[in-house]
């Protein structure tokens, strides 16, 4: 009879196994995507954000993107000081604020698509995602209307981002570095360091003649 029992026990744990195998296996593995897209797209408020320096070349214009007032154009030159763009993080993900150095305003987007100049940028109107596409071009994609571009035409001029679409040259941009001089107030950098030599004192020299070898 013990027998029996214990070979009752031995099968139920068996089938038990079996059934929580066959759970783990039927379970869903988690989205990763979903879950850095959830994040990527959630504002980060606490952190400090992170501040980079760069040109956009536009590959439709052969020019760069300046923030000049309220206007937005790409037909600024390598160096121009309205082309330089202070470009703040605002997400763990690729999301940015875009801001012109000279101007001190943002690149935002109405929802009529245009691209205009603004000078808070705290709307979801002036966050954009930077997109890294397959040919090494970078898009950027409003946050606030999924699917709209910045783009710009071969004149340089804005184009509506409602007629957008990511294959497009007229989205696609290169970044780089700002050729002009250093976006800091230290402009005295140059300055070399000198040396102050003060003289002895007596006590040193005093010191420094009783002072005696073993």
């Amino acid at each position: 009879m013990q027998g029996i029992t214990q070979r009752c026990v031995y099968i139920s744990l068996h089938f038990l196994a079996l059934w929580c195998q066959a759970q783990g296996e039927n379970h869903p593995s988690p989205n990763f995507k979903q879950h850095v897209r959830t994040q990527g797209a959630a504002s980060d408020p606490l952190s400090r954000r992170q501040v980079r320096v760069y040109q956009l070349y536009s590959r439709t214009s052969g020019q760069h993107v300046q923030i000049q007032g309220r206007r937005v154009t790409a037909t600024a030159a390598d160096g121009s000081p309205h082309a330089r763009l202070f470009v703040e993080t605002d997400s763990f993900g690729s999301r940015v604020r875009i801001r012109g150095a000279e101007s001190g305003r943002y690149l935002c987007m109405n929802r009529k698509g245009k691209l205009v100049a603004k000078p808070n940028g705290e709307s979801r109107e002036c966050i954009f995602s930077e997109i890294v596409l397959e040919n090494n071009y970078t898009a950027f994609q409003n946050a606030k209307y999924e699917g709209w571009y910045v783009a710009f035409s071969r004149k340089g001029r804005p184009i509506k981002a409602s007629r957008t679409r990511e294959n497009q040259r007229e989205v696609h941009f290169i970044k780089r570095l700002h050729a002009g001089p250093p976006p800091f107030p230290n402009v005295d950098q140059s300055q070399h360091f000198e040396f102050i030599r003060l003289s002895g004192t007596r006590r040193a020299k005093r010191n420094r003649k009783t002072r005696t070898f073993s």
